[in-house]
């Protein structure tokens, strides 16, 4: 983990007297900082040093030198360069251009990708003069919706102006590889200082530009645990609307890095605190702000007990899927329109698959689900119905479910919020790893009322009930 956040940012601010509080940038030589090249991502460096060999200038910028700062491994590096994608792509043979929306090159090195950007300026600032080869405009190209937002940005300015137009202070700060300083064109290290999260102008016009800005902000509040500045956060609640107004395939991405990171349980919180939530997953949030609940299910206790195991796993470095993060936050939606289904007199499968097909489609609304997340997560909930049916070859086939290990784990959180399965997370624990003969005992020793329950019932063979008529001779011939 890397150290002295606070001596840095304190030497870094002290090099303004309170009178010279807004002349930026302030530039932080090396001597005065601890960024290295060894902290940083080699593929990256060699990046900068390449633009910076073809003549062109290039930063690291962002949320790499904002985690160093505040003792958080960087793990994206992000480059910025005067450099237009087109003249960035032809550098690199490794490279490909992506997006329409913003242009962006992706260098590759194996499985990192390093996104390189070109300097932007403010769409508002399109027609005005520049008077240096430096600072003119490279490309022309924006586009905004009717309600305000920034459909396409390729207005290409200076560093300055790329400064301007990022979202919060601290991801206004730039690395530069040429003499190892750190350039801050927002007061982003003040903010760090402060543990404060604040927007670059006007919040309600940045946030009408693009609003998944508030997402953002929340999510670095969830992250880093630093407080919204008070014009930053003024109009989130008013402004959460907007959301309905961004595609749902990038708000599936948003709610991965939300609720998928390792803070998911504090993000959660502020989300509905915000109301945000609302417009990612409507029908759940319905749910909870209508209290409903069943012996079976406390739907937010079940959400956060989920949030909670995601956190857990992120943070000792195991893996966690989307499905299941999914899973999690529909489930109690799942639950209650089965039970509506199945109070409409359809059998528990098929009101179980017809409860599943109605969430997803109601939730691709407001946040796009690929097939290849909603099928396992349908094949998930259908297992909390098969799981505790153990008798005969029943346990060793549903052990054998590609499924099983999530679908045991999601049961797990089940019993860990609340829910009363008598003991069925407990009996599948031993199970899995029990030797065949252990198993078969555990099958047997099954308690005889819920087997009975479990299982089929045999029909009993029905009795023709003897006629008192007199037999009928057959016809003689």
């Amino acid at each position: 983990m890397l150290t002295g956040l606070k001596s840095l940012v304190r030497k870094a601010t002290s090099f303004l007297a309170p009178t010279q509080a807004q002349n930026y940038p302030i530039i932080i030589p090396r001597s005065e900082h601890t960024l290295s090249r060894q902290n940083l991502s080699p593929n990256a460096v060699k990046v900068l040093y390449r633009l910076n060999k073809a003549g062109f200038d290039a930063y690291l910028v962002g949320g790499c030198i904002r985690d160093h700062l505040i003792d958080i491994e960087p793990k994206d590096f992000d480059v910025v360069t005067n450099a237009t994608p087109e003249e960035v792509h032809d550098l690199f043979s490794n490279s490909r251009l992506i997006g329409r929306r913003f242009r962006l090159v992706h260098v590759t090195f194996g499985r990192e990708i390093i996104e390189v950007s070109t300097f932007r300026a403010n769409t508002a600032q399109e027609s005005r003069p520049h008077n240096s080869q430096k600072e003119s405009l490279k490309g022309k190209d924006s586009a905004k919706s009717s309600h305000g937002i920034i459909l396409r940005d390729n207005v290409y300015g200076n560093i300055e102006e790329d400064a301007e137009r990022r979202d919060f202070t601290f991801n206004a700060l730039y690395y530069n590889v040429q003499d190892f300083s750190i350039h801050d064109y927002c007061g982003g290290l003040a903010d760090i200082e402060n543990k404060q999260i604040r927007i670059i102008g006007d919040a309600v016009q940045r946030y009408q530009e693009d609003p998944v800005r508030m997402l953002r902000a929340i999510r670095f509040a969830g992250k880093l645990g630093f407080e919204l500045e008070a014009q930053t956060a003024a109009p989130i609640k008013e402004m959460a609307h907007l959301l309905d107004h961004i595609p749902p395939a990038r708000l599936f991405d948003e709610v991965l890095k939300l609720l998928g990171s390792g803070n998911g349980v504090e993000t959660f919180h502020l989300l509905r605190e915000y109301g945000l939530f609302k417009y990612l997953f409507p029908d759940t949030e319905a749910i909870l702000q209508s209290g409903w609940k069943r012996d079976d299910i406390d739907p937010e206790a079940f959400i956060l007990q989920g949030l909670k195991n995601t956190d857990d796993r992120i943070q000792s470095g195991q893996s966690t899927a989307p499905y299941f993060l999914y899973a999690i936050l529909l489930w109690p939606s799942v639950t209650l329109r089965h039970e509506e289904f199945e109070a409409q007199g359809m059998p528990t499968t098929p009101a179980l698959h017809q409860a599943a097909s109605m969430v997803l489609d109601n939730q691709v609304a407001a946040t796009a689900i690929p097939r290849r997340f909603s099928t396992p997560m349908r094949e998930i909930w259908d297992m909390q119905f098969r799981l505790p049916k153990r008798y005969g070859k029943r346990a060793f086939i549903l052990l054998q479910h590609a499924r099983f290990r999530a679908s045991f784990d999601f049961l797990l959180i089940r019993e860990l919020s609340g829910t009363q399965l008598g003991g069925l997370g407990a009996w599948w624990q031993e199970f899995q790893y029990a030797n065949e003969d252990a198993q078969r005992e555990l099958i047997k020793n099954i308690d005889n009322r819920a087997s009975e329950k479990d299982a089929p019932k045999k029909r009993r063979p029905r009795r023709r009930k003897k006629s008192n008529a007199p037999r009928k001779e057959a016809p003689q011939d």
